[in-house]
């Protein structure tokens, strides 16, 4: 399939996009993603964000390359993430309860400034790995496209990123509400197709890759699965897409918005994950994260649905990460003297950049964002069940053992093949990321229970 097919049908998406959002920016909408007539978005409106910011071009490539090495475990681990809608609707519900309006409120109320401003720098790093991570999707597949220009990965990751900061920046969280709708709704249509295809095809069968192991077996991908299961739970409150959404519109649309994304998600994911372990099956050799080799197992349809399944997917997590950005620059770290569009839109440009120049220098492994910001997000979950769960006063300094602790877990995986490996044991990255994941949550938990005191 030419590549100026999938350059129209991309353009077409980004100007369907830019029609999507308001005519007319408003502050209220640029940060709490209110309408025109200030109403709140609608159950299916949330619906449709949260699933298309969280299945985003990463989560698709990861669950695909996950089950290519560890089979239907890999996916399933990978699937095992997307339980976060049920813990973050459960943390949100009980947030909302207390009289939070955010994370950061019920932490400022329990540990004052200095307890916000660690957890937004846990946010921070998720936000910027949001943007670097789809982003890196974006270079991989036009150098995949387009091998023979090496400058082709660079200049790709610069102009998705810049018309994505165009229409974010005119309409921010409402903007990006509103071109979540229409990007989901296109995502569904062109993947589901391709998802049809995959199934009816002759060589396929859902019972061999139901029980697939993958081409470097499935231990790996057991491994990952617990680790999944043991950062689900803070996993959810340090992503503040999700956790913006979750204080949009009433408690029980929330409520349900949060149930129907879980369930849409999962669906979607392990359907991604099933064209990674079918290219296991046949024994085709990953190329280019699994898109060169899609391109010679796959009808030329097939292969462009997919491809515009993660570009797309991109696109809807760049706009949500920056309207997010520019809500914790501005409102949290207080950039601009207080709510005003072009404070918020100077800091989506910054995160933008930065996120970009991240693409570009960075890292390529895409798990690697997951893992080191789930780490780092382990540090909640202590205080979350001791002090949200069970209403216990928390001492600061016992907060911040926990913060510290994670912290240092996230930096030594991101380093686990530098100076970090003469402290961890010589096992794989998995089942040395599940040590320190154990070690985080043991020494969080004695920190947070040695520093618990009575009901609040």
């Amino acid at each position: 399939m030419s590549l100026s097919v999938i350059l129209a049908l991309f353009g077409a998406v980004i100007l369907a996009s830019i029609w999507a959002a308001p005519r007319r920016a408003t502050v209220d909408g640029f940060f709490a993603g209110n309408g025109p007539r200030g109403e709140a978005p609608g159950l299916w409106v949330l619906v449709l964000s949260q699933v298309t910011t969280w299945i985003f071009a990463r989560s698709l490539m990861n669950a695909a390359i996950l089950g290519y090495y560890y089979g239907i475990w890999g996916t399933l681990a990978y699937a095992a993430y997307y339980g976060s809608f049920l813990s973050g609707g459960f943390i949100v519900g009980r947030l909302r309860r207390d009289g939070a309006g955010s994370v950061q409120d019920w932490l400022g109320q329990r540990f004052g400034p200095v307890g916000r401003a660690a957890y937004d720098l846990v946010v921070a790093l998720r936000l910027l790995s949001e943007v670097f991570a789809n982003l890196l999707v974006v270079g991989l597949i036009f150098a995949a496209l387009l091998p023979e220009y090496r400058q082709t990965h660079g200049a790709s990751v610069v102009i998705v990123a810049a018309l994505g900061l165009v229409y974010s920046a005119w309409g921010g969280l409402s903007a990006a509400l509103r071109s979540d709708v229409v990007q989901m709704l296109v995502f569904l249509v062109v993947f589901g197709a391709a998802l049809l295809a995959l199934l009816l095809s002759p060589g396929f069968s859902l019972a061999a890759a139901l029980s697939a192991p993958g081409v470097a077996g499935p231990g790996q991908g057991q491994v990952l699965a617990l680790v999944a299961l043991l950062q689900v739970f803070s996993y959810p409150a340090h992503d503040p897409v999700m956790m913006d959404r979750g204080f949009l519109a009433d408690a029980e649309t929330t409520r349900r918005s949060f149930l129907h994304a879980f369930w849409i998600s999962l669906l979607c994911i392990l359907g991604f994950g099933l064209f990674g372990i079918q290219a296991g099956i046949v024994g085709a050799e990953v190329e280019g994260q699994l898109l060169g080799t899609w391109a010679g197992m796959f009808p030329g349809w097939v292969y462009l649905a997919l491809v515009l399944s993660l570009l797309i997917s991109a696109l809807s997590t760049l706009d949500s990460a920056l309207a997010s950005a520019a809500r914790l620059a501005v409102e949290e770290w207080g950039f601009g003297g207080g709510r005003s569009l072009w404070a918020g839109r100077v800091a989506m440009a910054g995160f933008a950049g930065l996120g970009a120049l991240l693409t570009l220098w960075g890292n390529q492994s895409l798990f690697d964002a997951v893992a080191v910001s789930g780490t780092a997000s382990m540090f909640l979950t202590p205080v979350l069940i001791v002090g949200l769960v069970q209403g216990r006063r928390i001492a600061l300094w016992a907060y911040l053992a926990s913060f510290a602790v994670a912290l240092a877990g996230a930096v030594i995986y991101f380093a686990r093949d530098g100076w970090a490996m003469a402290i961890l044991p010589d096992v794989p990255k998995y089942s040395q990321l599940l040590c320190i994941c154990l070690v985080v949550l043991a020494l969080g938990f004695a920190a947070v229970l040695l520093g618990r005191g009575a009901r609040r």
